[in-house]
């Protein structure tokens, strides 16, 4: 059981359920490029596929994967964007 409460803060979200590879992906992509440096995205997912695709983008980006977990079959997910 996962406590919400300890859950960082998101400045935006996104709601990429449903969706198949690519697109919570991009979905996430696009939501990041719109924020500013330092702030939260929260993504929530049911692609399995996401799991990979998000964490290695984290990586490649720059950005931070401040949290992932899987909850009933949904991916969620907490990213910091990088500083320019």
């Amino acid at each position: 059981m996962v406590d919400e409460k300890s859950e960082p803060r998101a400045d935006q979200s996104v709601d990429a359920r449903g969706l198949s590879c690519p697109l919570p992906l991009l979905r996430a992509k696009l939501a990041l490029n719109g924020m500013q440096a330092g702030q939260v995205l929260y993504l929530t997912a049911t692609d399995a596929g996401s799991q990979r695709d998000i964490a290695r983008f984290a990586e490649l980006a720059g950005h931070t994967l401040l949290e992932a977990s899987e909850r009933d079959g949904e991916f969620h997910y907490w990213l910091r964007k990088a500083e320019p």
